[in-house]
């Protein structure tokens, strides 16, 4: 069957940004979001049945699932069409829309914390708010840190023009951005900062690559007062508004929006800091195979294209879904059946050419139950898993349909466990249907690219972050010094073994300027770290399926250590369990290093 490489976004709303249909839902928000606000400040306690209480939860959650809908439309259109401005006006009307949203959202949650402990329990305890008791629970605790209702309202319409403002210009910056490349075969041509990243992870002539990251280097850096501007103004924003809402430092509130804890991160942390050391050898003998004088950051998760007799075949989009659709079809017929509809409905949007956004990600469409996946196919071996990932993104938010709309909302840590378990799945399916050793090495080197950004690229973002945010709380941080804060970040994480390293990439990377996620990094390695546990776990279950999909129902339902003790048994502040996922990537290292000796001289 031949797929969409493009998405259907029509049915979700038709005819585009300016259709009658949108508009009528912007129309529906605000009146909703209206109503919303006079019933909050109307509400008077109404025991025992709470049926007032009980219809402000209901339409708070309408409320939150249509504006998600309505800002992925806006979101998917813009990504689509990156440099298009036609999309900007609705991103602000939205942003607006939240604002005035949240004021009386935050006087709910100050209503929640009103009640004495015993009153509270009873309401939890309600059968219509039974499923959303921890999330009611949370939102309770969290209104003890809210200031005053009109301090708290100024403080999201600042927001606007304050973070969310910084953040949204970044894309500005991007979308602006492009760089000459010359292939092999002395053509240049002009590309976009997003073709240019997907260049630079897959190109397969080492030498274009090591001309491509020079340049990737320079346009970013050509950037970089405008992007320091724009990183140290949200931080500060960020540390100013953290503060007043009483958190002791900049870590509290990243880890409490993951529901973990600081003992469960310095665990993880040091396991990934003392097995960083196996990668040594694996570069070293992946240089050897490039072709190469050592790794440089280009290098780190390029192909290897050729070995021995093998030379890869050329991946269809076509061929990776039904790829994917086969092999998932191995652990759960669920997650197979739904990755069919999602390639079957085009709600995926795959087609390589400029002017789109760069990287990739999933968002749930809640008002239609369905979802959209955003990124670009260029045919590389990696490609498939990366279709995986989002896929699995996808199945989790598809396993809460029929929840409430708060039952939804799994912090980021766990919500990369469903994804990167589907794309251990692909990956190890590449490996076991390799039909030579040649092959086998090709395949096992691009399943190490996911260890490798977990251990050592995702650590070095942390340790950058970090660093960063110590010296924000003193004053401005000049991009030269950020360049100073990567470099020594990235030797450390690499443990040594880029000869050429990116300095700039803090300038480069999409995720240290997004808005609504302080520290967008270490939950990637949780989420790596945790599924590739439960990719072990899963071969010793009766029913996989069911064991699976219970613990997914359940992200949103407690802490990341109650999670992991009630479906895996296992103590998230223990070295014990990280180190179990490290011994498994030291297995395919030493695999990979016995199978390529034969290559080499």
């Amino acid at each position: 069957m031949a797929y969409s490489l493009n998405w259907d976004l029509d049915s979700i709303y038709p005819g585009g940004i300016e259709s009658p249909e949108f508009a009528a839902k912007m129309a529906l928000l605000k009146e909703q979001t209206t109503e919303y606000k006079q019933k909050v400040a109307a509400y008077q306690p109404d025991a025992p049945a709470y049926a007032n209480l009980i219809e402000l939860v209901e339409l708070g959650q309408t409320i939150a699932a249509g504006s998600r809908t309505a800002f992925l439309f806006v979101n998917a259109l813009h990504a689509a069409d990156f440099t298009n401005e036609a999309h900007r006006p609705y991103f602000s009307r939205l942003e607006t829309l939240m604002v005035e949203f949240k004021a009386p959202s935050d006087a709910f949650d100050k209503l929640l914390a009103a009640f004495d402990d015993a009153e509270f329990a009873t309401i939890l305890d309600l059968p219509a708010l039974q499923e959303v008791a921890f999330a009611l629970q949370e939102s309770r605790e969290d209104a003890k840190r809210l200031l005053a209702d009109d301090a708290e309202a100024l403080l999201n319409k600042l927001n606007l023009d304050g973070i969310n403002a910084w953040s949204s210009h970044y894309d500005t910056i991007a979308s602006t951005l492009s760089m000459p490349f010359t292939d092999e075969h002395g053509v240049t041509t002009t590309i976009s900062a997003g073709q240019a990243l997907n260049q630079l992870d897959g190109y397969p002539d080492a030498k274009v690559r090591a001309e491509l990251m020079k340049g990737y280097e320079k346009m970013w850096g050509d950037a970089d007062q405008l992007t320091a501007d724009t990183l140290n103004h949200l931080a500060g924003a960020r540390l100013t508004e953290q503060a007043a809402h009483g958190y002791k430092d900049y870590l509290e509130k990243p880890l409490a929006l993951n529901r973990m804890s600081r003992e469960t991160l310095e665990a993880m942390w040091g396991v990934v800091d003392a097995n960083k050391g196996m990668f040594k050898a694996y570069f070293a003998r992946k240089a050897q195979l490039l072709g190469t004088d050592g790794i440089g950051w280009q290098d780190q998760v390029a192909p290897i294209t050729e070995i021995g007799d093998y030379k890869p075949k050329a991946l269809t989009y076509d061929d990776a879904a039904n790829f994917i659709v086969e092999n998932f079809a191995k652990y759960s017929p669920k997650m197979s059946a739904f990755a069919q509809q999602a390639f079957e409905k085009r709600w995926i949007e795959a087609e390589d050419r400029p002017g789109k956004a760069p990287g990739g990600w999933m968002e749930s469409v809640p008002d239609t139950k369905e979802s959209r996946i955003f990124l670009t196919f260029t045919g590389s071996v990696n490609d498939a898993a990366t279709i995986a990932h989002e896929l699995g993104h996808a199945f989790h938010t598809s396993v809460l349909i029929d929840l409430p709309e708060l039952r939804d909302r799994y912090a980021m840590n766990v919500a990369e466990t469903a994804s990167t378990f589907a794309e251990m799945l692909i990956n190890d399916a590449n490996v076991q249907k390799a039909e030579s050793d040649a092959e086998k090495v090709v395949l096992l080197d691009a399943k190490m690219t996911n260890p490798i950004a977990m251990f050592l690229n995702i650590h070095a973002r942390f340790e950058f972050e970090n660093a960063f945010y110590k010296e924000r709380q003193q004053g401005y941080v000049p991009a030269s010094r950020l360049n100073e804060l990567m470099a020594a970040a990235q030797a450390d994480a690499f443990d040594g073994n880029l000869t050429v390293d990116h300095p700039h990439f803090w300038s480069s990377k999409l995720h240290f300027y997004i808005d609504d996620v302080p520290f967008y990094n270490f939950p990637y390695t949780f989420g790596y770290l945790f599924s590739t546990s439960i990719y072990a776990w899963a071969k010793d279950q009766a029913n996989f399926e069911e064991a699976y999909i219970a613990l997914l129902r359940d992200t949103a339902n407690m802490s990341s250590e109650d999670l992991a003790k009630k479906h895996l048994g296992v103590d998230l502040t223990q070295p014990d369990f990280w180190q179990k996922a490290a011994d498994l990537v030291k297995a395919d290292i030493d695999e990979f290093l016995t199978l390529s000796a034969q290559f080499v001289e």
